[in-house]
C-alpha cells in the first residue's frame, strides 16, 4: 500500500571477515595508557581521538575492560605510597620543577624519553628517566634562560590578598 520507500543496501559480512579492533593502534595505545589511567579515562581518550571498536561503537569502560582482559593487559593500580613509576606530563613537569610545555618540547625533540601513544592523548614519562642526566640538563637549561623564567619573580606582588 502506497508510499515512497527508501532502499538501503548494506554489505553483508562475508565468511571469515572480521570486525575486531585494529591491534596495531588501539592495543598498543591501551598498553601504554594503562600505566597512568583507569579504564574510564582510557575510554575517554580513545573516543577523543576518534577511535571506535571493531563494530563501530564508541569506547566505554566495559569495552576497555574486555579488551584488556582479552589481550591480558594488566589493570591500572595506583601506587600505595603515592610514588607512581609512570607520570603524565603535568606531574612529571611538577616533579622536575619546570613548565609542562618545556618538558613536552624536550620530549618532542628527543632529549627526554617519553611516550605519546595517540595524537590527542597524554604524554607518559617514567620516573626513573626523569632522574637521568638528560632530564637534569633540560631542567638546568630551562632555569638558566633569562627570557623565560621557570617561576614567578621573587619581587612580584600577589594580586589577591590572603583571606585566612
Amino acid at each position: 500500500m502506497g508510499g515512497i520507500h527508501t532502499e538501503i543496501r548494506v554489505p553483508r559480512r562475508r565468511r571469515g571477515q572480521r570486525n575486531s579492533t585494529s591491534p596495531d593502534i588501539i592495543i598498543a595505545a591501551v598498553r601504554l595508557l594503562v600505566r597512568i589511567a583507569n579504564d574510564d579515562l582510557i575510554a575517554g581518550i580513545l573516543n577523543r581521538n576518534g577511535l571506535v571498536t571493531g563494530h563501530g561503537n564508541r569506547w566505554t569502560r566495559e569495552r576497555v575492560t574486555a579488551l584488556r582482559s582479552h589481550h591480558e593487559i594488566p589493570v591500572f593500580r595506583p601506587a600505595p605510597d603515592g610514588n607512581e613509576p609512570w607520570l603524565n606530563l603535568n606531574k612529571a613537569a611538577g616533579l622536575l620543577g619546570i613548565a609542562p610545555k618545556t618538558l613536552r618540547l624536550a620530549a618532542e625533540a628527543g632529549e627526554i624519553e617519553g611516550g605519546h601513544p595517540l595524537p590527542d592523548g597524554p604524554w607518559i614519562f617514567s620516573r626513573s628517566t626523569l632522574g637521568e642526566p638528560a632530564a637534569q640538563r633540560v631542567v638546568h637549561r630551562a632555569r638558566q634562560n633569562p627570557n623565560y623564567p621557570t617561576g614567578s619573580h621573587p619581587d612580584q606582588q600577589n594580586l589577591f590578598s590572603s583571606i585566612t
